[in-house]
């Protein structure tokens, strides 16, 4: 299908030119061009007819349906003006259903742009010679011209009820991609020795999600943890370490809180000058690689790596460790680099590099020689370039260190490192979390919110809710206990990934449990009763899949057609996130899915029962299908914001 689009995009080129046969040679040649034409001309409707052939049939992946309306009218606003260079092209989906499925809004705009070049034409004029020159298609069924030129698109309902079939046969397949690209994702990146706090929780639980929708895409994806392993704290540490654990070498510290061991050592770091001078001795032992040193160092990590483990274990995040000690030894390469194409100036001893367009330097080299974190990650991207050799990288950090990555990105380009027009190189940026009086969350005595204790707090409020439903009655010890782990930590995910990124929120736990309204709660209660539709009927697996096979699916009641065009939004969703990496988009579809879902159902029935007995009469069962393309959406969607939805709840 991609080679038969070159194809015709060549043949259309060539049409072009053939037009107008001026310079192409001796006018005694024009018949022979004209018949050239006309060959042409066939072959490039054989080869439309043949890709449309080719879409009808669906192929296993689900349609982007916008992007392929994009392509169709594209295709026909370049029919109706074809001097005019770039034109606007934007399909979206329309709100009202008395007014179509879709509307093309380009008249308008191409409208201005005419204007701006002394051209005034009527935009309602221009949608009409859109509307002619809209080529022959699998999808629309007509097309209706509102207002000042806004066309309105009616689907073929044949033609969605093939693609939900579709779906149903061959699960949510994304669609294909043109080349597999490979993406990093900088993510958590707490630092050893401190313990995981909430503003980590930010970034790992949208990290995660980016990840595995780029994942699910098609895509290579390697999730990095930048975690802070390397500095000067570590000299205090260590040497606290030797003064408490003096036969450390040979018997493992039970370091018990490592937080109260970094909160000591930083109390004698600052008031006992001996010991100031001695952690500093140890930093430079360390930077020299000294293995005492080494072995110390390896066992305060050890301990934070498995404090760290914990979270990511209850939120299920695969993530690899490479830490700043990872680029120690890259770091002077890089300033090497920067130096000898003469772009570090000297400020009062320290190594500068000012980049195009930006107030604030990096400080690449210190005025006691050392390197500092923006040397750091100014290796750390270098190497993720040329190394890993990423097509997409993407740093999901809070939004304070917003211009700080500006600044770092600007150096790379201006070293010559990468294309932003061919490599995506971005920074995620997140607001922060706020209690809910509207503050900084912290405990009541102040201090920072240790992430464990909010995640186990999130546990005790599950079991709560739960037992409040009288779910402790229903369910197994087992089914309870997973029912409480979805509930507890999908409900802290997605209280977080609802919310747009960029903006700060407030963290209640009472809000996030409510399961009223778009919450975790409130959806993993509707996936739950659409799964048991078809098992209160009696209806296993594998029926449904036979009536898949066979079973056409009727989009005949408003509120069919309304919940199967909701289901084939899914890619574009997707399509959107990919652009933007807001999640709170996907968050948004999947509320709207599940009360689209609820409207059909109880406007369409599903299992027809008799009054008396309770008993089933009669299995409508293009509508189980519909029931069951409804969960299948839904479980991809939680998969990709990190919510495990369980069986019984």
């Amino acid at each position: 299908m991609q080679c038969a689009e070159l194809e015709i995009h060549s043949l259309t080129a060539e049409l072009e030119s053939l037009k107008n046969p001026q310079g192409l040679g001796l006018s005694s040649h024009l018949d022979g061009l004209r018949e050239e034409n006309a060959k042409l001309k066939y072959r490039l409707n054989v080869l439309k007819r043949s890709l449309q052939e080719e879409r009808s049939q669906c192929s296993k992946t689900m349609m982007n349906i916008n992007q392929r309306l994009q392509e169709i009218f594209g295709e026909a606003i370049r029919e109706a003006c074809p001097d005019l260079e770039n034109p606007p092209l934007a399909v979206t989906p329309n709100q009202q259903a008395k007014f179509g499925d879709y509307q093309c809004n380009s008249a308008m705009a191409m409208a201005q742009m005419m204007k701006s070049k002394g051209l005034k034409v009527n935009p309602r004029q221009i949608a009409e010679n859109i509307q002619q020159n809209i080529p022959d298609n699998e999808l629309i069924e007509k097309t209706e011209i509102a207002g000042p030129g806004f066309i309105n698109v009616h689907l073929k309902r044949s033609f969605v009820s093939k693609l939900l079939t579709n779906l149903l046969l061959n699960g949510v397949q994304p669609p294909p991609l043109e080349s597999k690209k490979k993406v990093v994702v900088d993510f958590s990146s707490p630092n050893i020795a401190k313990e995981m706090h909430v503003g980590h929780l930010r970034s790992t639980i949208i990290g995660d999600s980016m990840c595995r929708l780029f994942e699910f895409l098609g895509y290579d994806v390697l999730r990095l943890n930048h975690v802070g392993d390397w500095g000067t704290q570590f000299g205090m540490l260590i040497a606290h370490l030797q003064d408490k654990f003096p036969n450390y070498l040979t018997v493992s510290p039970p370091i018990g809180d490592l937080q109260a061991f970094y909160k000591e050592s930083k109390k004698r770091f600052d008031e006992e000058e001996d010991f100031k001078k001695r952690a500093y001795q140890c930093v430079v032992k360390l930077q020299s690689k000294d293995p005492a040193f080494i072995k110390g160092w390896n066992l305060i990590c050890d301990v934070s790596r498995n404090e760290f483990q914990k979270v990511y274990n209850c939120l299920d995040i695969q993530i690899i460790e490479r830490g700043e000690s990872f680029y120690q030894e890259k770091m002077t390469a890089v300033v090497k680099e920067f130096e000898a194409k003469g772009l570090v100036e000297m400020d009062e001893g320290r190594k500068i590099v000012f980049a195009p367009g930006q107030q604030i330097p990096l400080t690449v080299v210190k005025s006691d020689g050392g390197y500092t974190y923006d040397t750091s990650d100014l290796a750390a991207l270098r190497h993720r370039l040329f190394d890993e050799k990423a097509d997409i990288i993407i740093y999901v950090t809070d939004s304070g260190q917003g211009t700080h990555f500006q600044v770092v990105f600007a150096a790379a380009q201006m070293i010559g490192w990468y294309d932003p027009n061919v490599t995506r190189v971005e920074h995620a940026g997140f607001g922060v979390v706020l209690g809910e009086d509207k503050k900084k969350f912290k405990t009541r005595s102040g201090d920072t919110v240790r992430l464990m204790d909010l995640l186990d707090e999130g546990l005790k409020r599950s079991m709560e809710k739960l037992k409040e439903k009288d779910r402790d009655k229903v369910l197994s010890t087992e089914d309870l206990t997973k029912a409480q782990r979805s509930v507890a930590f999908g409900c802290i995910k997605y209280a977080d990934l609802s919310h747009n990124r960029i903006n700060d929120y407030v963290f209640s736990f009472d809000k996030m449990l409510d399961d009223r309204g778009n919450t975790a709660a409130y959806l993993l209660y509707a996936f739950t009763r659409i799964r048991s539709i078809a098992r209160l009927a009696n209806i296993d697996e594998a029926a449904l899949r036979k009536a898949a096979e066979t079973t056409e699916v009727l989009l005949e009641h408003d509120k069919e057609w309304k919940l199967g065009k909701c289901l084939l939004r899914f890619p574009e969703i997707l399509q959107k996130i990919l652009d933007d990496l807001l999640l709170h988009t996907l968050c948004d579809y999947l509320y709207e899915l599940a009360t689209t879902f609820t409207e059909f159902y109880d406007s369409c029935y599903c299992i027809e029962k008799d009054r008396q007995t309770g008993e089933v009469v009669k299995v409508n069962m293009w509508r189980m299908l519909l029931c069951d393309a409804t969960a299948a959406i839904m479980a991809k969607g939680f998969d990709i914001l990190g919510i495990n939805p369980v069986s019984r709840m």
